[in-house]
């Protein structure tokens, strides 16, 4: 593979949430104070980022494959389109094709017990298409509604589906249509931004669980098949490759997690999908992809041991525990443009950085944080964006003490927190 990917565009495709994998609390430019009027078709764009590889990780802004448009016509195949992928969702369609008739035997070639066509057959009633609505306002409080897509899993046959946080980030109101093209109205049980894992419960019964997996059992080089809703409209959509790299660090937006890595045809619409070992077992939850001119076969999935995990507490709690929380949201105005008087009065608002947009945590009351303050250091670590300010707190433990250094009226004052349980994500 040749050094080329820092000439690679990637782009993010999913809607914002606190500490998901694109941009944190309220970094969606449509939403933000100041910034005009917003059309109702206009897509979400963002920075392009460079990629760097190395023997032992991959370093990438990573492509989210959950699709956003408007509620007025905006459709995923258009999303598609203008974003450069019309390619790849040609070639998405190509490998749905069975591999015996392109004359080269995948089964064969991975050892795989079972064919494309019987994996297909066993793990396809287990797969959903996911679609959300979203309410948002512009600058002068006029509304409008985008709409997702993603793909989700049936765990368990009385309507319990797992999917990926940034499928339902944000989401007002989700719809779930199975395999036999009925459409529910899901519940969210629970998520979790930092493994990307969310649960939803539909009300239905007798449906087809998934067979799960064990990751932990993975060799590179066996077969993997991916079933899901790329661009939003194409669901149960069946795509076959291998299992290129266990373990592959990955970087994206600044959170780093560990992840199974395929060359099969991954797109958006994708997140959430089974990814399905030659068993037709679910061994991951597809989560991203790498997305460039000069990058081909580069799909990441959650491994199902760690989904699976996240997803049994999410079920049994709403949250997963023992996570440090600073019970306060932030808002990264270096992501904004033109915020000032966004707190009100101008206060600091002229300036990039991250702010405090809302104290709820009772340790953040007493500790005298308020609304508006700039959060300039943390445990002595300058602060320039939420990610860096997310990897301190992350780094730490519940009833952890860690010192701020904030900006308020001009002066700088030093505030310790001691860390709560995160109950929410």
């Amino acid at each position: 593979m040749d050094n080329n990917f820092e000439n690679n565009e990637y782009r993010y495709t999913s809607g914002p949430n606190p500490g998901q994998l694109i941009p944190t609390e309220d970094r969606d430019p449509g939403g933000a104070p100041g910034m005009g009027p917003r059309s109702s078709k206009k897509k979400k764009e963002k920075k392009s980022k460079p990629v760097q590889l190395t023997r032992t990780s991959l370093t990438a802004i990573i492509l989210v494959c959950v699709l956003l448009s408007s509620a007025f016509g905006f459709g995923g195949a258009m999303l598609a389109n203008d974003a450069g992928l019309s390619s790849q969702y040609s070639a998405g369609k190509e490998n749905t094709t069975n591999a015996k008739t392109t004359g080269f035997n995948l089964e064969d070639a991975t050892g795989s017990s079972m064919t494309v066509q019987e994996i297909t057959a066993k793990a396809q009633d287990s797969v959903v298409e996911i679609k959300t609505e979203s309410v948002q306002a512009d600058a002068w409080m006029q509304q409008y509604v985008t709409e997702g897509a993603g793909s989700g899993v049936i765990i368990k046959s009385n309507g319990y589906i797992i999917t990926n946080n940034h499928v339902i980030a944000g989401a007002n109101k989700i719809t779930v249509t199975t395999s036999d093209k009925k459409e529910y109205e899901a519940k969210l049980v629970g998520t979790d931004a930092d493994t990307d894992v969310a649960v939803l419960k539909i009300n239905a019964s007798n449906l087809t669980a998934v067979t799960m997996g064990n990751s932990d059992q993975l060799n590179v080089g066996d077969l993997a098949v991916a079933i899901g809703n790329p661009l939003g409209e194409l669901g149960g959509t069946v795509t076959a490759g291998i299992i290129s790299a266990l373990d592959r660090s990955i970087s994206i937006d600044g959170k780093t997690m560990s992840l199974l890595q395929t060359d099969t045809s991954i797109n958006p619409g994708n997140s959430g999908g089974g990814l399905f070992n030659q068993y037709g077992q679910l061994v991951g939850v597809v989560v991203a992809k790498s997305s460039g001119s000069d990058v081909e076969g580069l799909g990441f999935a959650i491994p199902i041991n760690r989904a699976a995990e996240v997803a049994s507490q999410l079920m049994k709690g709403g949250y997963v525990k023992g996570k440090p929380s600073t019970g306060m949201s932030y808002v990264d105005m270096s992501q904004q443009q033109g915020n000032n008087g966004f707190f009100g009065g101008g206060q600091q608002s002229a300036a990039g950085g991250v702010y405090i947009q809302e104290v709820t945590g009772s340790n953040a009351k007493k500790a005298g944080f308020q609304q508006g303050d700039l959060v300039y250091s943390v445990d002595g670590k300058e602060i320039d964006n939420i990610d860096t300010l997310s990897s301190i707190i992350t780094s730490h433990k519940v009833g952890d003490t860690v010192k701020y250094i904030v900006l308020r009226d001009g002066q700088s004052k030093e505030i310790k927190l001691k860390l709560e349980e995160k109950t929410s994500s």
